[in-house]
C-alpha cells in the first residue's frame, strides 16, 4: 500500500483546501487527515465547542491556517474564500444538534440554512475552479419509519428543526446549483451521512460522548431510547467519501458529466448489518470499557426518528466507495482512542493514535480494493 499522502489519487497533495467547521469533531477529523495528505488547510469555524475538544487535542491549529469565524457573517466569509482561493472546499459548519434544535431553533435554521447559502453566494464570487463538497445529513429525508434505506431521490423533510433544516439547506444547494453554477468554473455536490462516531466527539446529547462521561466518572450509562436504530459508521467511512467524491470531481473525465441535472448527491453510510439499536451499540462500548447501563426512555420526551437507514447503491456504483470497517470494528477503535486519551496522554500521543486509526483504515480499504486506498 502507498504512504497516505498518495492516497485519494494525490487529488490533495499541495493543493489549498477550505473546511468551514474544522473546530468540530468531524471537521477536525478531517483537517488532520487533509494535513496528513499533504493539503494546505484552512479553516473557517467558532471557537471549539467542547471542552476538551478534538481540535485542541490534536493541537491542529499549528498545522493549518486556522481562522474564528461565523458562516452567518457572509460579508467575513465570503472575504476569508476569496483570500483563500481554494481547490477545494468542504462545508461542515453547523448545529448538528437535534435537541438543542428544539431549544434554539431559529439558531438552528439560521447556521444550517442561512450560512448554507453565504457559503454558496461566498463561491460565487470564486473565479477559479474549486470542487466544493456540502455536507448535510442522513436526517435530511422525510422519515417513514421504513425498513429500506433511503435513497437520495427520496422526498426530503423532517420533524424536528434540525432535521428540516437540514433538508431546507439541500433544497438551497439544490436550486443555486442549477441556477447559478450551470456555467461557472466552481463544481457543487452534496453529501449525507448517517451517525458518525469515532474518537474525540465530547458533544451533549450525543450516545457515545454521553456513554464515556458516565463510564469515566464510575456511573451506569443512561439510556433513553434504546430501540432507536441507527446507521452507526465511524467517523472516517463518510470522510473518505467525501475526499473521494471530490477527488473524483476533479478529475477532467469527471462523473458530473455521466449525471443529470441536479444528481450531484451522494449517501455515505455503513453496510446494512452496521444498523444497530442505541442498546446494542452501549452493549458493545461495555465490552471494551466495563461498566452498567440503565434504561431510562422517557414517553414524554422530544420526537427523535426511531428507525434511519441509509442506501449507498449510488456511491458504490459511481464512486466504487463503500465502507472499510464493521460494526465490531468501529465501537473498538472509537472505545480505544478515548481509553488511550483518558490515560493522561499527551498531545503527540494522541496525535500519533489519530494518525494510527488513518493509516489502519486506509490499510482495511486497500485489502478491500476501495479505489481511493488503491495502488492503481
Amino acid at each position: 500500500m502507498k504512504p497516505l499522502k498518495h492516497c485519494f489519487a494525490k487529488a490533495f497533495f499541495g493543493k489549498k483546501v477550505a473546511i468551514t467547521g474544522h473546530t468540530g469533531f468531524k471537521g477536525a477529523w478531517l483537517a488532520f487527515w487533509l494535513h496528513l495528505l499533504g493539503a494546505k488547510v484552512a479553516g473557517y469555524s467558532l471557537e471549539p465547542p467542547t471542552s476538551p475538544a478534538l481540535f485542541d487535542i490534536l493541537a491542529l491549529d499549528a498545522d493549518i491556517d486556522h481562522q474564528i469565524g461565523d458562516i452567518r457573517d457572509l460579508a467575513g466569509l465570503k472575504a476569508w474564500i476569496l483570500r483563500q482561493q481554494p481547490d477545494f472546499l468542504f462545508h461542515l459548519a453547523a448545529q448538528p444538534i437535534v435537541r438543542f434544535s428544539y431549544e434554539e431553533p431559529l439558531t438552528t435554521y439560521q447556521v444550517n440554512v442561512n450560512g448554507t447559502i453565504h457559503v454558496l453566494e461566498s463561491l460565487r464570487s470564486l473565479d477559479k475552479p474549486c470542487i466544493a463538497i456540502m455536507v448535510t445529513t442522513d436526517k435530511c429525508y422525510e422519515n417513514r419509519e421504513w425498513v429500506y434505506g433511503y435513497r437520495e431521490v427520496d422526498p426530503l423533510g423532517g420533524h424536528d428543526p434540525y432535521s428540516s433544516s437540514k433538508a431546507a439547506a439541500e433544497l438551497a444547494i439544490s436550486a443555486w446549483r442549477r441556477s447559478f453554477f450551470k456555467d461557472h468554473p466552481v463544481m457543487i455536490a452534496s453529501a449525507r451521512a448517517g451517525n458518525v462516531i469515532g474518537g474525540g466527539d465530547w458533544a451533549k446529547d450525543r450516545i457515545v460522548p454521553d456513554c464515556i462521561r458516565f463510564l469515566r466518572e464510575g456511573k451506569p450509562i443512561i439510556v433513553r431510547n434504546k430501540s432507536a436504530t441507527r446507521p452507526w459508521q465511524h467517523v472516517l467511512e463518510p470522510l473518505s467519501g467525501y475526499l473521494w467524491l471530490a477527488a473524483v470531481l476533479a478529475r477532467p473525465t469527471a462523473i458530473a458529466g455521466s449525471l443529470g441535472e441536479g444528481e450531484l448527491t451522494f449517501n455515505f453510510g455503513p453496510d446494512h448489518r452496521s444498523n444497530k439499536t442505541v442498546e446494542e451499540l452501549v452493549r458493545e462500548i461495555l465490552r471494551y470499557y466495563p461498566g452498567q447501563w440503565e434504561d431510562r426512555s422517557d414517553p414524554g420526551a422530544v420526537h427523535e426518528a426511531g428507525l434511519l437507514q441509509l442506501s449507498i447503491a449510488k456511491a458504490r456504483h459511481h464512486l466504487k466507495w463503500f465502507p472499510a470497517w464493521d460494526f465490531q470494528i468501529t465501537v473498538e477503535q472509537t472505545v480505544r482512542w478515548y481509553r488511550k486519551l483518558l490515560d493522561q496522554s499527551t498531545s503527540d500521543q494522541m496525535r500519533e493514535m489519530t494518525r494510527k486509526q488513518i493509516a489502519d483504515y486506509t490499510k482495511a480499504a486497500h485489502s478491500f480494493g476501495i479505489p481511493w486506498a488503491s495502488d492503481e
